[in-house]
């Protein structure tokens, strides 16, 4: 299975070479192997279908555009693609400064079906992420959600958790540290 999703990081790093040299065909190949992925984390930030496909079409504009810059020794393809649409996401939730989204809340929205290789590199994924998630302290570990789905700033979440700025960015910056370092294992 490992062998698979190699295979797939590869090849979805090759459409992105090939989308940013103008090649249509791949990059309609690169939409449709990761629209409902990308889909999935635009839903479950902005929790409106209808903002969401606004924003995975802002996305694709921007892959399109920006294609060239994806540097495959920096990220996997898939992060790349993944934190293109997060960060588009949360600008559309900072523009409409509306309340974060809660654990229970974010459970229930339900991605659309992907292919069974994205099903179980996703799956694969968001154990390992939660496994490591759940190492982190009650507090961090709520801080780095809110941050991560909801765009909430550093002063905003310092706020929320009644503690100083300097130390909610330590937390944030300690708790990726340790995150990073768990799934590098």
């Amino acid at each position: 299975m490992a062998a698979a999703l190699t295979g797939d990081t590869a090849e979805l790093a090759d459409l992105l070479r090939a989308t940013a040299a103008g090649d249509q065909r791949a990059f309609a190949d690169l939409y449709r192997r990761t629209s409902s992925k990308l889909f999935g984390v635009c839903i479950a930030m902005l929790r409106e279908r209808g903002e969401a496909e606004d924003v995975l079409q802002d996305v694709y504009t921007c892959v399109w555009k920006r294609a060239g810059g994806f540097d495959p020794a920096r990220a996997a393809a898939m992060t790349w693609l993944i934190t293109l649409a997060r960060n588009r996401a949360i600008d559309r939730l900072r523009q409409r400064r509306e309340g974060p989204l809660d654990d229970a809340t974010m459970r229930e929205l339900v991605d659309d079906t992907p292919t069974p290789a994205l099903s179980a590199e996703s799956s694969q994924q968001r154990i390992r992420l939660e496994r490591c998630l759940d190492a982190l302290e009650s507090r961090q570990k709520s801080a780095v959600r809110a941050a991560f789905f909801t765009g909430a700033t550093y002063n905003e979440l310092a706020e929320r958790c009644g503690v100083p700025l300097a130390t909610m960015k330590s937390w944030i910056r300690r708790s990726l540290i340790r995150l990073r370092s768990c799934l590098e294992q």
